[in-house]
């Protein structure tokens, strides 16, 4: 990214993370889930093992952000979504499926998921905080706002109905809004660091649907 690109540093970040981008968002398996077709057990009970790193990341964010309202928006989303509909979601889910909260096993992908959580919670630095929350986020209100099927099951359907509509759009534009806040102070060095960790999520993120695939 040049400097003074007209360019939102958060579009950039996305464009420089191609085809990796594009094919989380448009991923088979994201197109069974609309569809009705994923088999959801063993991709929730490992999607399961993100929800204590993310939440701390949350809280890191919440603690790294430069200003009130930042902070204030995070937290919202952690104590609304994250600790009560999202977590409640996937007792019911795993329940219904017959699975597991606790796995006998974790993927490859999803232990290099969560290493990636931990260090950028622990370097506290809040735009690489924001790279990975926002790669998290943009990419599933990308496969969940397409219109590719209707799910019947309720595993499916409010698996997607957390990831699209008007509140989940409003958050993802916070993250982006932050990213391209901060993106152009940033030096030449800060900049290739947050493209590196949004790079290397985008790239687990796709990774992890291959898996709940094979």
């Amino acid at each position: 990214m040049t400097e003074g690109s007209s360019t939102p540093f958060s579009a950039w970040l996305r464009s420089e993370s191609e085809p990796d981008w594009t094919a989380v968002v448009t991923h088979p398996f994201a197109a069974a889930i609309h569809s009705g077709t994923a088999d959801m057990r063993r991709y929730l009970e490992q999607d399961f093992q993100f929800v204590d790193a993310f939440t701390a990341l949350l809280g890191a964010a919440v603690a790294a952000a430069d200003t009130f309202e930042s902070r204030v928006a995070v937290g919202r989303f952690l104590g609304q979504t994250v600790a009560d509909t999202e977590r409640g979601y996937f007792h019911r889910a795993l329940d219904a499926l017959g699975g597991e909260l606790t796995p006998p096993a974790l993927e490859p992908v999803t232990i290099e998921f969560r290493a990636l959580m931990d260090e950028v919670r622990l370097s506290q630095d809040y735009p690489l905080i924001l790279a990975v929350l926002c790669v998290a986020e943009w990419t599933y209100l990308g496969w969940a706002s397409r219109t590719i099927g209707s799910a019947e099951s309720f595993v499916h359907r409010e698996w997607i109905d957390l990831h699209s509509g008007p509140e989940f759009e409003a958050w993802v534009g916070f993250l982006r809004r932050e990213l391209d806040r901060l993106g152009p102070g940033l030096d030449e060095d800060g900049r290739a660091g947050v493209l590196d960790v949004f790079r290397r999520a985008t790239a687990l993120e796709r990774r992890f649907f291959d898996m709940a695939l094979d």
